[in-house]
């Protein structure tokens, strides 16, 4: 599948509908749409494949209470009905309900009045009853290490969690499967405009370093925060129309009995998470105005203290303790060029269409991406000749929860890792082990991921570097089981399926 040759001469030479330029989740989305429809589509990514902020984000698929705050009800309602389309349809495997708590502290910025009516206004937005009140002993059932001292009661609501960089990765799929030419380490280095219309590209394969004319009737930039960058390639004068926001996030160990996260209030607007994920808690997230360059992005000392420090306000010191953090990663929140602090910004989508007739998108929500797509292939429709665009959701590759037949002897673990990841694809992640068992030895000590997920990547999902494997499709760098051991024998293993870059390739910046 992954056939760099191949696409680079299906680049070249093909006449496309649609040429989507950034393979974060709102690219991938708008080439799965656009794909399923039966266009002729590409899709280019100058690094790897939800490689920034869409596998940098706090991985949860939710209404968003905080924005009831900021009253933006019709985004809320809109969350909840792609949340339930992403449970229901779209990627069950990757996406999980969850309940929350939102403890009330007398010290705190809300009431349990004021709270028990956000809840109830939230849950009729959500079509469902999701939200209440419970006692302390209650929400410690729940959240073992919830701090006590202070506490009057917690809130409780449902939403979920998923794993975004697998989520974008099945939308990239789900473009491929439908005819899709996809490439990642691919820059676009111009535009190609032919009588003052836009008509496609010049990409650079970082791997070799060749270039080839993308041929295109529509460009889409969906970079995310680089999306002014690529609007200057139409126009240099181009003003900005987006500011950015830093958002870091802290790994720490779950300690046992969490089955719910918690959503700590920070004042009358802004929020943090702990949320149990993957064996780990996360933790965050900040919301700081970021005016550098995005490639260096990067948590600070001082980012990890203020997210530890946050999070203590509702969970026990040990538990978030300096010494526990095993990782940390940070994201950009692409927001409306408005005035004001950045945590009180709309999560709205800004679309904007150059002069030459790109179309740009930036913005919005993990939650919302597929709306997203959806609104950009309804703005394209007169430039593509599109009838209408069908809005009924569809399940992605593996969502099809059919039983997937695995080895016996798998641990439970790993069984329910490769579940979740990859769905009804799970039986064809391990089937060369039928032929090499030790492909389904575990990479680390407790460690759900095996070696047959390296080839898998590899040969099925655009892996071409250790970082691309360890840190989007698999949990080793996350679960803070990935070292200078586990990183060579997944190097080994990549090597051995796809042979080496013709180019080295830098890891992301971890």
């Amino acid at each position: 599948m992954n056939g760099r040759e191949g696409v680079v001469e299906q680049l070249a030479g093909r006449r496309f509908d649609l040429l989507v330029v950034g393979g974060g989740i709102v690219g991938a989305g708008i080439a799965a749409e656009a794909a399923h429809i039966g266009l002729a589509v590409a899709l280019v990514e100058r690094s790897d494949f939800g490689g920034a902020t869409s596998s940098g984000s706090s991985k949860l698929i939710h209404g968003g209470l905080r924005y009831l705050r900021l009253g933006d009800l019709r985004l809320v309602r809109e969350a909840h009905q792609e949340r339930r389309a992403l449970l229901r349809v779209v990627a069950p495997h990757l996406v999980r309900r969850l309940p929350f708590l939102l403890p009330l502290y007398r010290d705190g910025p809300f009431r349990p009045l004021t709270i028990r009516a956000g809840l109830g206004l939230y849950s009729l937005l959500a079509g469902d009853r999701i939200g209440g009140i419970v006692e302390p002993a209650r929400a410690l059932r729940s959240v073992p290490d919830l701090r006590l001292d202070g506490l009057r009661s917690c809130g409780v609501y449902e939403d979920a969690w998923t794993n975004d960089a697998r989520l974008c990765l099945a939308n990239v799929r789900a473009a491929a499967d439908a005819g899709a030419a996809v490439l990642n380490y691919a820059e676009v280095t111009a535009l190609r405009i032919v009588g003052g219309a836009i008509a496609g590209a010049e990409v650079r394969d970082r791997e070799t370093g060749a270039s080839v004319a993308v041929d295109a009737r529509a460009v889409v930039n969906a970079t995310g925060p680089w999306v002014d960058h690529v609007r200057r390639l139409e126009s240099p004068d181009a003003r900005p129309s987006v500011r950015l926001s830093k958002g870091v996030h802290v790994l720490v160990p779950q300690p046992p009995g969490w089955s719910a996260a918690l959503t700590i209030p920070q004042d009358d607007v802004r929020v943090s998470f702990a949320v149990p994920w993957a064996g780990s808690l996360l933790l965050g997230t900040t919301d700081e105005p970021f005016e550098a360059e995005p490639d260096l992005l990067e948590p600070t000392e001082a980012d990890v203290r203020q997210v530890l420090h946050e999070a203590g306000r509702a969970v026990e010191a040990e538990v978030v303790a300096l010494e526990r953090v095993h990782f940390t990663f940070a994201g950009l929140r692409v927001l409306p060029r408005t005035e004001g602090q950045t945590a009180q910004a709309r999560r709205e989508t800004v679309i904007d269409r150059g002069p030459a007739g790109m179309l740009s998108v930036a913005g919005g929500k993990l939650t919302t991406y597929r709306r997203i797509a959806l609104e950009v292939l309804e703005w394209l429709r007169p430039q593509l000749g599109l009838h209408r665009v069908d809005r009924q959701p569809w399940p992605l590759p593996g969502a099809t929860l059919r039983s997937a037949a695995l080895p016996a002897g798998l641990s439970p673990n790993t069984r329910a890792n490769l579940l979740h990841l990859y769905g009804s694809l799970a039986a064809d992640v391990v089937a060369p082990a039928a032929e090499e068992p030790s492909l389904l030895e575990p990479f680390a000590d407790g460690a759900p991921d095996v070696a047959a997920q390296v080839l898998y990547a590899a040969t099925h999902e655009w892996a071409r570097t250790p970082a691309d494997v360890l840190r989007r499709r698999t949990l080793l760098t996350l679960s803070g089981r990935s070292d200078d051991r586990v990183e060579a024998r997944v190097a080994e293993l990549l090597e051995a399926a796809v042979g080496p870059p013709a180019k080295p390739l830098a890891d992301d910046a971890e």
